[in-house]
């Protein structure tokens, strides 16, 4: 099947963020888990927070300052941070990053994320999975104990399927 994809067409905005109430959230998560919430960490998070698309570390080194790029171990140690403390999600085939969809982050446990990934336009969504429970017990039958699992789905968005 082949598919042309005008971009021009679409209405891809994201919903709204209120970034400000995300970066107090994430404040206020760090310090409840001991943790420092650096101003290049704050910066970082704010970044991928307004990005309307995954977004790479090396997009968010370039806007990182009005004045000129990040340094690129800033950064990474910062997104490095930032995935520890599930905030943002790393999308392991784009190599990018997005802000978690979760609505609580309070309890500072990771949950599952899954992807639906738009092969068009570029646009992710994250969704809800049921618990993966089958692969925690498989996996320790096996002596083997998972961290995280990111379940990534390509295909078409619904505004890009309009031409099918």
């Amino acid at each position: 099947m082949s598919h042309a994809c005008d971009h021009h067409d679409h209405n891809h905005a994201p919903a709204p963020v209120n970034t400000a109430a995300r970066l107090a959230e994430a404040q206020t998560l760090c310090a409840e888990a001991g943790e420092r919430m650096t101003t290049s960490r704050l910066r970082t998070y704010e970044l991928i927070l307004e990005a309307s698309a995954p977004v790479k570390a090396y997009d968010v080194i370039d806007r990182f300052h009005p004045d000129g790029a990040a340094k690129p171990p800033t950064v990474y140690r910062a997104l490095s941070f930032l995935e520890h403390m599930g905030l943002i999600h790393r999308i392991e085939s784009l190599n990018a990053f997005v802000a978690c969809g979760a609505s609580d982050h309070s309890t500072g446990s990771h949950h599952t994320a899954g992807f639906l990934l738009c092969d068009c336009c570029g646009q992710s969504v994250e969704i809800a999975l049921p618990a993966l429970g089958a692969v925690d017990s498989r996996a320790a039958e096996a002596g083997f104990k998972v961290k995280r699992i990111t379940l990534e789905a390509r295909g078409l968005c619904q505004a890009c399927r309009q031409d099918d």
